[in-house]
Formats: C-alpha cells, sequence, structure tokens
C-alpha cells in the first residue's frame, strides 16, 4: 500500500541504481530476427563542460520514445557516447591544465586530454542515470576510443579508394584563434559594429602624376589593403564603365591592379566599385579563380598580418586596421569613415571571424552529388515534417566541399604517409588500423610512384565531425572483413536504425554528414526516421547562454522538482520546437504526481478485494463505459507516440485521468465499493489503474515503477507491455452525457455549500443517459431522478453589449458617450448582425451580444453544455 506522501527524492534514487544494477534496459540483439529491435542513434554529446538544460530536454524526448517502444514489445538498443575527439575537448583540456597543444608531442597530448575528458564522462554518466535516462549502459562508446580510430580511419580509406576524397592546396576557411581550417558547416553568421571605409584608389596613366583620377573603393577591411589583387566593376554599371580594362594603384602600397568587369559586383554596396584580396570572402575565391588572380597573403594562420603588408607585419588584423586607416587619413586617401553593424562569419566554436588561407587540405566531395543527397533526405520520415526545409536549405546552399583536414592535436589521425620525392599519398592497410603516421610505419618500404623510400607523415587530424558522422556505423559495428574482402556489421539488425533524434541547430552538421558518410559507405540512407527537437529558451524564451547569464542546471532543477516533474515539462511542446524553461510546468508535473499518488492509495483501499476477473458483458454500464473510454484513449494516445506528439500525448492523458477517472469515475466507484460492495465497480478500478500506470509510465517513469511494484507485479512497469484496447462495448454518448449531469451536480452543491452527501430531492435531466441512471442517483444523493422528453422552456435573455474601444472609439470620438447611454437604456436594435444605436450603425466586428439562458420554470436550472439539469430541493 503507497503510504503517506508521495517522497521523490527516496524513490527515484532506489529506481536509478535499480535500473542500472538490474540491467533493466539491456539490449539482448538478435541478429536472426531484426524485426525485434528497435535501434537508437543517440547524439554523443561534445565533452566541453558540464551538461546543460539542452542535453536534459533532448535525452529525455528520445527517453520516451525508448520507453515506448520497449513497452510495444521491441528489443531497443539505446546507447551512449561520448564525443572527446575534436576541438572542443581539446580547448577544454588546455583551459583546465593551462597549457598549449602546441608545446606537447601529440600522443601525450591526446593522453593528457583523455585524463581531463575522463572526468567530465564519468559526471556524464552519472547525470543520465540520474534523470532516469533507460540508457544501455553496456553499450557506451567514446569517439577518441581505438574501436572508433580504426572506424575513422576505415571510412577514410573506403572514401578515398571510391575517389569521394582529394587532396589540394586551395583556399580553406580558417579559425584564427584555434589556428585550424573548418568546414563550411561550423561556421555561423554574426551581428558586430564595424566601419565602412570609403578609400580613394589612383587611376594609373589618367590624370596629372601630382593630381591622378581617383574612384572610390568602400570596405570593412582596409587591413586586407596589402592583398588587393584586382577590382571589379558590374557590366551594368553604366556611371563606372570607363574604369574596365584600366590599371589602379593600391594606396599605401602602390600594387598595381586591373580594373575587371564581373557580374557578381553588388552594385548597391558602397560605392559600387569592389576590391579583390586574397582572400576576403567567397566571392574573393570565385574571381581569383575565374580571373587567374596573383595570390597575395597578408593574413596568416595566427590573425597576423605577413611580410607582404610591409611595415604593418606582424600586427593582429584589429591593429593593422587601425594603423592603416590613420595611415590612409594622414595621406588624404581616406575619404569618410562611418559606424555600421555588419553580418559576420565566425567560428561556431569561439565566435572569431574567420579568414580564408590558401592551404593543404582533404576534402569529401558534395558538391557534384547535391541531388541524391536530398533524395537520401526524402526516404526518411521526419519529425516534424517542417524540418526536412531545412535539411534541404542547407544542401542547395552549399558552396563547399567538405573540408575534413584540422591542424590540432585531439584528434584522429589520418592514416596516410606521402613520398617525401613525389608527394604520392600511401595509405595504411585496412588491417593494421588505427595507426598514427607520426609514430608507426608507412605499410611499404618505397613509394610505389616513383620507389623512393623515404616518407613524410601527415600531421593534421581528421575533423571531429568526421568521425561522429559515422555513428550509426559505430554503433552497428562497421568493420573490413579481411576473408572475405568486404565491409560488414557486427550487428546487422540494428542497420538502418529507426531514429536518429538531435537538436535542429545540428541538421547541418551531424545529420547532413551522417547522411553523407553512410549513404557513401553502405549505399543507403542510415535512419528510417528522424526526430528534431527545438532549443530550450529561458523564461522569457531568450537563448540560454553562459554570457547572459540565464542557464539552468539540471542539479538545480532536480533539487527542486521531482525528476518525473522535469520530465512532465519536457513533453511540454511539440518537437521541432523552442521550448521555454517554466517553473510553472514544473509544478504543474508535481501536482500530476500528487494526484497519481494519492489516487493510486485510494484505489488500493478500493480494491483489496477486487476479482482478477469479470465477465465484461457483466459489468455494469458505467464500468464499460469507463473501460471502452479508456481504449479510446490508448488508441489515441498510441498514435500520439507514434507521430512523437509527446504534448498532446501528455496532456490528453492527463486530462482524461484527472478529470474523468479521478473527478467523476472514482469517486462513483468509491460510494459503490463502500456502500455495496459492488465487484464490479472494483474491479474497473484495478483494471484502469494498471492501465494508467502503464501510459503514463514512458513520462513518469519513476512514480509509476513505484506504484507498479508495490500494487501490481515485482517485475518492471517498465517490461510489461503497452496496454491493448479490451474491446468492450458501450454507450459513449449516454455515458457522457451522464459524467456531465454529475459534474453539473457536484459544482451545484458546492455552489450551494452543501456536502456532497447532501440528499437532493428531484433532479430532472433532458439529454440521454440510458444505463446510467442509477450511477447518478446513486452517487449525487437524488432521490428522485426524472428523464424529461422535451426541453425545458429555457430563454436567451440579452443581458448587454460589450463594445470594442479599441475600434469604436477611433470611428465614432464623442459619440461613444451618446451610444453607451442608449445602450444602458436599451434603446438599440440588431439589423443583419449590425448594432443599431444613438443614430449610428456599428459593425459586427465592433460589439459583441451578451446573453443568458434562463429558466423560469420550477426548481434551479444548472449550468452545462449539452443537457439541462434542474434541481428540485424542498
Amino acid at each position: 500500500m503507497p503510504s503517506g506522501e508521495y517522497d521523490p527524492d527516496t524513490v527515484e534514487a532506489k529506481w536509478q541504481d535499480r535500473w542500472v544494477d538490474d540491467e533493466t534496459y539491456a539490449y539482448e540483439g538478435d541478429a536472426e530476427n531484426p524485426d525485434t529491435a528497435f535501434s537508437i542513434d543517440s547524439p554523443p554529446p561534445t565533452v566541453s563542460g558540464s551538461l546543460h538544460w539542452g542535453h536534459v530536454y533532448g535525452f529525455t524526448l528520445q527517453d520516451f520514445v525508448a520507453r515506448f517502444n520497449r513497452m510495444r514489445g521491441k528489443d531497443v538498443y539505446f546507447p551512449f557516447g561520448y564525443d572527446d575527439n575534436g576541438i572542443a575537448s581539446e580547448r577544454l583540456a588546455e583551459d583546465e591544465l593551462d597549457v598549449r597543444h602546441q608545446d606537447y608531442e601529440r600522443r601525450e597530448f591526446q593522453r593528457m586530454t583523455q585524463e581531463v575528458c575522463a572526468e567530465y564522462e564519468a559526471e556524464f554518466t552519472e547525470k543520465m542515470q540520474s534523470l532516469g535516462i533507460s540508457i544501455d549502459w553496456n553499450q557506451t562508446y567514446q569517439t577518441i576510443s581505438p574501436e572508433v580510430r580504426r572506424i575513422s580511419q576505415l571510412s577514410f580509406i573506403d572514401l578515398y579508394e571510391q575517389g569521394r576524397e582529394y587532396r589540394q592546396r586551395a583556399p580553406a576557411i580558417w579559425c584564427p584563434e584555434c589556428e585550424t581550417a573548418i568546414s563550411q558547416v561550423e561556421t555561423e553568421d554574426d551581428e558586430q559594429p564595424s566601419h565602412f571605409h570609403d578609400i580613394a584608389f589612383d587611376i594609373v596613366g589618367r590624370g596629372d602624376a601630382d593630381d591622378p583620377e581617383q574612384f572610390t573603393i568602400s570596405t570593412t577591411r582596409p587591413e586586407l589593403l596589402p592583398a588587393c589583387v584586382a577590382v571589379f566593376v558590374h557590366p551594368d554599371d553604366d556611371e563606372n564603365q570607363d574604369l574596365v580594362g584600366e590599371t589602379a594603384r593600391v594606396p599605401l602600397f602602390d600594387q598595381e591592379v586591373p580594373v575587371i568587369e564581373d557580374e557578381r559586383v553588388d552594385m548597391e554596396t558602397g560605392s559600387g566599385i569592389v576590391m579583390c584580396c586574397t582572400f576576403g570572402d567567397q566571392t574573393d575565391i570565385e574571381w581569383y579563380q575565374a580571373h587567374d588572380l596573383d595570390l597575395r597573403i597578408a593574413i596568416d594562420e595566427s590573425g597576423t598580418l605577413t611580410d607582404v603588408a610591409d611595415e604593418y607585419e606582424g600586427l593582429s588584423s584589429e591593429a593593422a586596421r587601425e594603423a592603416i586607416v590613420e595611415d590612409l587619413h594622414d595621406a588624404g586617401a581616406l575619404l569618410d569613415r562611418w559606424g555600421i553593424t555588419h553580418t559576420v562569419n565566425v567560428h561556431e566554436r569561439c565566435g572569431t571571424g574567420v579568414e580564408f588561407l590558401v592551404k593543404e587540405q582533404w576534402y569529401v566531395e558534395l558538391l557534384d552529388k547535391r541531388e541524391a543527397y536530398l533524395q537520401a533526405g526524402k526516404e526518411m520520415d521526419w519529425y516534424p515534417e517542417k524540418m526536412y526545409t531545412r535539411y534541404k536549405n542547407w544542401i542547395e546552399g552549399l558552396q563547399w566541399d567538405w573540408a575534413i583536414s584540422r591542424q590540432r592535436s585531439s584528434g584522429i589521425p589520418f592514416p596516410v604517409w606521402y613520398c617525401a620525392d613525389c608527394d604520392e599519398p600511401v595509405l595504411a592497410d585496412k588491417e593494421r588500423l588505427p595507426v598514427d603516421p607520426l609514430s608507426d610505419d608507412p605499410p611499404v618500404d618505397a613509394c610505389p610512384k616513383c620507389g623512393h623510400a623515404a616518407f613524410v607523415p601527415e600531421d593534421d587530424v581528421l575533423d571531429t565531425w568526421a568521425t561522429s558522422s559515422l555513428t550509426p556505423l559505430i554503433n552497428a559495428g562497421w568493420d573490413w572483413d579481411a576473408e572475405h574482402e568486404e565491409f560488414g556489421f557486427e550487428n546487422p539488425e540494428l542497420y538502418q536504425f529507426d531514429l536518429r533524434p538531435q537538436g535542429h541547430d545540428i541538421i547541418s552538421f551531424w545529420l547532413f554528414h551522417t547522411v553523407v558518410k553512410c549513404y557513401e559507405h553502405t549505399g543507403t540512407v542510415p535512419f528510417d526516421s528522424v526526430m528534431i527537437n527545438g532549443m530550450v529558451l529561458d523564461e522569457n524564451r531568450e537563448k540560454m547562454s553562459k554570457s547572459k547569464g540565464n542557464i539552468v542546471a539540471p542539479d538545480e532543477v532536480v533539487s527542486k522538482y521531482p525528476v518525473d516533474a522535469a520530465r512532465y515539462w519536457a513533453a511540454g511542446s511539440a518537437v521541432g520546437d523552442d521550448l521555454p524553461y517554466s517553473e510553472k510546468g514544473l509544478r504543474a508535473g508535481e501536482k500530476l504526481l500528487r494526484k497519481l499518488w494519492n489516487a493510486s492509495k485510494l484505489v488500493e483501499s478500493l480494491t483489496e478485494d477486487a476479482p482478477p476477473e469479470f465477465d465484461h458483458d457483466d459489468l455494469a454500464a458505467l464500468d464499460r463505459w469507463l473501460l471502452a473510454s479508456l481504449d479510446r484513449e490508448i488508441e489515441r494516445l498510441t498514435n500520439r507516440f507514434e507521430s512523437r506528439e509527446f504534448s498532446k500525448a501528455r496532456d490528453g492523458l492527463r486530462g482524461f485521468f484527472w478529470h474523468t477517472f479521478c473527478d467523476d469515475y472514482l469517486e462513483i466507484a468509491k460510494q459503490r465499493v463502500r456502500d455495496g460492495d459492488d465487484p464490479s465497480a472494483a474491479y474497473t478500478l484495478s483494471v484502469a489503474h494498471r492501465r494508467f500506470l502503464k501510459l503514463f509510465s514512458p513520462i513518469l517513469a519513476h512514480a509509476t515503477e513505484e506504484l507498479w511494484r508495490d500494487m501490481h507485479e515485482d517485475s518492471s512497469v517498465h517490461q510489461s507491455g503497452w496496454p491493448e484496447p479490451l474491446g468492450v462495448d458501450a454507450d459513449f454518448e449516454a455515458g457522457e452525457t451522464a459524467m456531465e449531469v454529475v459534474g453539473a451536480l457536484r459544482k451545484y452543491k458546492s455552489d450551494a455549500k452543501l456536502s456532497m452527501n447532501a440528499d437532493l430531492d428531484r433532479v430532472e435531466v433532458w439529454g440521454d443517459v440510458s444505463g446510467f441512471e442509477d450511477d447518478i442517483s446513486s452517487v449525487m444523493h437524488v432521490d428522485e431522478l426524472a428523464i424529461l422528453s422535451e426541453r425545458p422552456a429555457i430563454e436567451t435573455v440579452v443581458t448587454g453589449v460589450d463594445l470594442d474601444y479599441s475600434l469604436v472609439g477611433p470611428e465614432f470620438g464623442s459619440r461613444v458617450s451618446d451610444i453607451e447611454a442608449a445602450l444602458e437604456e436599451g434603446a438599440y436594435e440588431t439589423v443583419d448582425d449590425e448594432l443599431h444605436v444613438a443614430d449610428v450603425e456599428l459593425g459586427p466586428e465592433m460589439f459583441e451580444i451578451q446573453k443568458e439562458q434562463r429558466y423560469t420554470g420550477e426548481g434551479e436550472m444548472v449550468d452545462t453544455e449539452d443537457v439541462v439539469v434542474i434541481v428540485h430541493r424542498d
């Protein structure tokens, strides 16, 4: 018997430990029958610090799916990964240890990083378990582990052998802060303050030597003047067409550059004349390649100016900008300068503005197969459907192939050496993986192309997303079968995965790259469905961030509220939509837990002698109606869970349990059992309670487990099976009408300050309550219940008129007081939906007629929606 108040601290900790110790959620694995598996490719959190509330939200939604499918009879594979092989973990280690990765040999720094990450990974595990997430803790992985390093290097070799990868010296997106190349997906737009500068360029050969003809360039980046290699004019720019074919001289630096026409010039920005620098942005790169321009690199890997910048060499780009602007002013070349706010492309990891540097990099080819990747996306079910548009827009907006090499230490090495003479790449043997070229020997003694015997190891590492994009293959055990010389899966029943859950902010990062990798390696899409969750906002609907100081830590929440209340809150938004953190939502979850606990105590007290079996045809009409209504709710809830509509599932179930079951049926059944030892009511209460616990269990995981084990069975409710409809027949309309009558009479007694046991002499009902008359009479203590064959005479009386002053005031001004006086006297009429009053006519949008129903017969009419209830008391 559940006793006392619900104690979530004790209950939740007990079951969290028990679930892990008993391996309640362990994946059994049946390769012979893959249909039994339900596999989830859960996101491995980046090990860059502590877990935040967004992790809680995302994993809780995944847990709803896992628990629901487990109860549907599926063998659920729900793993947990730690993404600890990339720049985020490297920066964490540098910050924690106060070191720089460049100061250590790679393996030594990786060892140091793994030691730092291990502490956070242990914390991740503890947090996930304390939130009741039903992960199989036997299925965990680290993206830096030897097994994952092998799979990541196999992926590189396979794509290389397919011709999907290439190495090229070309402009690459570069982060000066992190000192590494990054991919397009790792950049984001940031609104930043800046300045526009109007700068005078001389036209070589036009005008006098002391007074040359000039034109104006408008730029936000004067520090790129030493990298200027051309000036561009739009072909339709009639005003400046005379410049095309001329030569311009760059102020301060004096290099002479051609003036060329090109349609990519934005005529609306600045003067409409644009300088091309190698490189300021993507358009500069396109011009450089299209017009075979010179290459002048003015900014290096650390964001400082090179020797091309002459006296400004060694300055940071910010310091150089100010110095150059000052010198332009002194030379008379700075015509104007004014403040603006503009969009800057920054590295999403550190917020530093990116540069474009020419580097030797490895790339995965993407641009030639955009249509194939779009089609792959269409083959997956999207929850919600609208998120496919983000995936589609990203692919259609791609401008770069995927740069996968990084100049970092904490990462998976490329399994590549280069011939010291001809630069021919030599790849490791698949059987030897994982390897590190900095410490391992190449697989050959001589270059297969030129015969040279010396090799240079590749010292770059793979982009972390090049590994994270392999999570379906990692979890399914993808590997090279040397005996059969083919790739295969250790757990083929898992692939393709049933669900990819993730946030909408990494559709372009994680989802797209996973589709690319898995499609190229297997020829199939990796997922049957994709579930995209939104972000957690603060209570003012602003994104949580450390800089704003509005982050809510999971520990802070669960120290104040039950974990199940947090799970209830997490179910409060449609998937894909952002969800504001809400203590109101947490309190609502807490109230539901108390309601479930207290109702369960009452049910158990009423069902001690309940028969285990009962012929459903012999059930009382109200009992059949309750179980039939619960059948409907089960069908509705099943559909909601299958379509990932958690908020609708939660709210509908809560409403049915709280109002239909607790407020109405339980009150009736309680009296029947206590007054008459009614076996039909006791049986129905027992059956309904069992089913409610199962239905609530995906969301209220701990409380339902405690109640189930205490009241029903010793095994877990989460392994008990999802309830199927019983197929009970009932008159739904009559039952619902009867419940409405009971509710109306309860309200009547409450308003009249009568006890619920107070007798009512006579109640008249106009409405179909056939078969439920005795239930109404007994529970509401009605001496005589009369069913009326005709609707009583009820008048609809106009009680007033409400004006919409936001419309009436501006329209009629000083006449408003006349209108109000006429309404007060009743001097008005409605004609064709218009209100005629005080010699003016008001449209239907300007007013609302207030009405109420009045009963003029004997007795008191009780307000209801669909029936008429009249109470007679002596």
